[in-house]
């Protein structure tokens, strides 16, 4: 999992999509898209483990959300995130 490059990610489940529809700050998205990954597949490093805590103390209903969608194995497949009408914030780029 590239932990270090959440911002070139798309989001993986609805409940993230919804959340990032209403957010514009570039920090807050990169944290809610590394909230997902991690909850997709946690790194057992430290600093990893911590800034996901931090980041699902910070949105526990998104995380359990997030957490709910994963586990019941709908997550959107590539094809639906694609055509998905968040844009995630990326260097240069507007949110949209």
């Amino acid at each position: 999992m590239a932990m270090t490059d959440s911002l070139s990610e798309r989001p993986h489940t609805v409940a993230l999509m919804r959340a990032l529809a209403s957010k514009r700050d570039p920090r807050t998205i990169d944290d809610l898209l590394y909230l997902e990954a991690w909850e997709r597949d946690p790194m057992p490093t430290l600093a990893c483990t911590l800034r996901a805590g931090q980041i699902r103390r910070a949105n526990p209903q998104l995380a359990a959300e997030i957490r709910a969608e994963l586990s019941r194995g709908r997550p959107l497949t590539r094809m639906n995130a694609a055509s998905s009408p968040v844009t995630v914030w990326a260097p240069g780029r507007e949110i949209g």
